[in-house]
């Protein structure tokens, strides 16, 4: 638990003996989730032995497992496989969970305002996922598949409100998706520089096993670079839309710590974020963060459009300096609510 060349707590040697694993015990602070619970996430990190000349940095193949319990009464299990063939430029992932969970959304109902609505999900998804480099500086394009059978039962008194559908509260969602993907960062865990870039399209039809007809499109952004040796400076963009009639909890939705997952929602949703971390020295930073996101209506009467914000600070410890893994806290501010995150990795990572 000791680095060869500082002395300090790093978990480097332990996870290349322990050939990769790592047991993440997670705080789950989520306000969505009741601001409390606790996950367990085994990890399994297997760096690559044989890497092209030309490949650049590779990232280690990943096996996790999670379970997980939160205070509003929502638990899930699942698994997930993220690898790689450098030599034939492939990519892939995949992976299934069983959830149920409680979460709120918010829809604007006539003569009674803005309303908050609790639904229980129980839901068996699985994904799946292949790419092929297509070009020599790292670019990828893939397919990628989720289907999912979904019950949603309604947690409040009274009648539904006319935005739910019968066919929204038990379905099965078939998403067939194509993307491209082109990664430059120096690493996937906590990036000191880099970019990287992905648009996806999906479909959603009877022949890719939905029960619903549309289309959603999403554009992704991080960059890093260094300011300074001991300044890192981050940049995010996203652009997600939908198009189409999905049901009510599938609409894009601004995700942003300090705010509420789902909490707002839009036919298109348009998110921008600055972080800028501070290294004290090798192991220690301190970091702040503020973002901005807007929510686009369209047709849909029962969604007004938002401008929000998020502003916010923490630290990160480097607890794995060969693998680049930085962990540490959040604390962050919304609108109207706020929130505390245990970050392993980098909370931009999706």
């Amino acid at each position: 638990m000791r680095d060869t060349l500082d002395g300090k707590l790093d978990f480097s040697r332990f996870l290349l003996d322990a050939h990769g694993f790592i047991p993440v015990p997670v705080i789950i602070t989520e306000p969505a989730l009741g601001n409390i619970g606790l996950a367990i996430a085994p990890l399994f990190l297997k760096p690559k032995k044989e890497i092209p000349k030309d490949a650049g940095y590779v990232p280690p193949d990943i096996t996790a497992g999670l379970a997980m319990i939160t205070a509003n009464g929502s638990w899930a299990l699942g698994a997930m496989r993220i690898g790689s063939f450098p030599k034939a430029g492939i990519k892939y992932r995949f992976g299934l969970a069983y959830a149920d969970i409680n979460l709120n959304y918010y829809r604007t109902l006539p003569s009674l305002g803005e309303q908050e609505l609790t639904f229980n999900f129980r839901a068996l998804p699985l994904f799946g996922s292949i790419s092929k480099k297509i070009t020599r500086n790292g670019l990828y394009a893939g397919v990628q598949y989720v289907f999912a059978d979904l019950k949603v039962k309604p947690l409040f008194n009274g009648n539904l409100p006319e935005f739910i559908k019968p066919k929204d509260l038990d379905n099965q969602v078939g998403t067939l998706g194509v993307f491209a993907d082109w990664d430059r960062r120096n690493s996937i865990f906590t990036p000191d520089k880099g970019f990287r870039a992905n648009f996806t399209f999906d479909f959603n039809d009877n022949w890719t096993a939905s029960d619903f007809n549309y289309q959603s499109l999403s554009v992704t952004t991080n960059w890093f670079f260094p300011v300074r040796k001991s300044w890192i400076s981050g940049l995010r963009l996203e652009w997600n839309h939908i198009f189409g009639s999905p049901p009510f909890y599938l609409y894009p939705s601004i995700i942003l710590r300090g705010i509420p997952f789902g909490r707002y929602q839009g036919q298109a949703v348009l998110i921008t974020e600055t972080e800028q971390r501070f290294d004290l020295n090798k192991r220690w930073s301190v970091l702040g963060f503020a973002g901005y996101g807007r929510t686009f209506t369209g047709d849909d009467a029962y969604i007004d459009p938002q401008n929000v914000y998020n502003i916010g600070t923490g630290f990160r410890y480097l607890i794995a300096r060969s693998f680049r893994i930085r962990t540490g806290i959040d604390v962050a501010m919304g609108p109207d609510s706020w929130g505390w995150y245990i970050v392993f990795g980098h909370n931009w990572n999706r």
